[in-house]
């Protein structure tokens, strides 16, 4: 893994994104989804209503480590493994215990399965499922990770998947409350 350490603002919310780690322009420019991913996540978001400015503002984003992993041999970004995960597993854990958050949205496979057991994306994306998280109920809607490189989100039954997910988000009682502020 490779610093510095990419963390949200200090957003005291009842809704918490979990990205799975910081790309690596991420740690220059100091935030979470700053760069590619970044962009289409934000689009996403502007379908239902949040600009990027409204997000960062009023949902507290976590990620499940928090250092850029580094490339892969054959491009892209690397995955974090087993070990560097469970060696950041304590900061959103305490985040989630401070934070008591309503509703998760984990973006991406690896963010989901810290939540959710899941074998294909098609089993939980477009849908919301009520879980236990470090002894708390809470709401979860996944969203697939809007890599450049991934086509999942392009292309059926992605597409359609992943506008159910947008419409649950929207229609959340805690997303709908945040947003709503003036």
């Amino acid at each position: 893994m490779h610093g510095p350490v990419v963390v949200g603002a200090p957003v005291i919310s009842p809704v918490i994104q979990i990205g799975q780690a910081p790309g690596e322009h991420e740690g220059r420019l100091g935030r979470p989804f700053a760069w590619t991913a970044g962009k289409l996540l934000f689009e996403w978001y502007r379908q239902i209503g949040a600009d990027e400015a409204m997000i960062r503002d009023r949902v507290y984003m976590a990620a499940v480590c928090r250092c850029f992993p580094g490339r892969r041999a054959s491009g892209g970004h690397r995955v974090p493994d087993a070990g560097e995960v469970e060696r950041c597993a304590t900061w959103l854990r305490r985040e989630i215990e401070m934070l008591q958050p309503k509703l998760l949205i984990p973006v991406g496979k690896l963010a989901i399965t810290q939540l959710l057991p899941v074998a294909r994306l098609v089993d939980v994306i477009g849908r919301q499922q009520r879980v236990t998280v470090y002894g708390r109920s809470v709401d979860v809607i996944p969203l697939p990770h809007p890599s450049g490189l991934s086509s999942w989100h392009k292309s059926e039954p992605g597409r359609t998947l992943l506008q159910q997910a947008l419409h649950a988000i929207r229609a959340h009682p805690s997303w709908r409350a945040i947003m709503t502020v003036d």
